[in-house]
């Protein structure tokens, strides 16, 4: 597995509507390369832009607002990661209960590609809406 190209956490309480735009911002200030402290070398940070830019992955913001619509619980850490030629998202979870849980999102499409974790009451990982 490759190292993270975006990592980003978050703590507190749920995050309303203007502190996830101003996250959204800075992670993509962040993407494009405008941020001070870059994670890995800085060839990372431009393999994300060019992503984004050539339409190879979905901009962080859609995922969140899919992740948010059906996952209950907090966003808690966001990777941007390169494995086997697919752009994934990796996305660290606090659900209601109080369980971690890893949700895999392909950047390319939003597809769910995996979740890892505790189940829920309802049996299911992640506990979609």
């Amino acid at each position: 597995m490759e190292k993270p190209i975006l990592d980003t956490a978050m703590s507190g309480r749920k995050p309303s509507r203007g502190l996830r735009a101003a996250l959204s911002a800075t992670l993509l200030l962040a993407l494009l390369g405008a941020g001070a402290g870059q994670a890995g070398d800085g060839n990372d940070h431009d393999r994300a832009r060019r992503a984004l830019e050539s339409g190879e992955i979905l901009p962080l913001r859609t995922i969140l607002e899919r992740v948010e619509r059906d996952y209950p619980g907090q966003i808690m850490e966001v990777d941007l990661e390169r494995e086997d030629a697919r752009w994934i998202y990796e996305i660290k979870l606090l659900r209601t209960d109080g369980a971690l849980v890893e949700i895999e999102i392909g950047a390319r499409d939003g597809a769910l590609l995996g979740i890892k974790g505790p189940k829920g009451k309802d049996g299911r990982r992640g506990t979609a809406r």
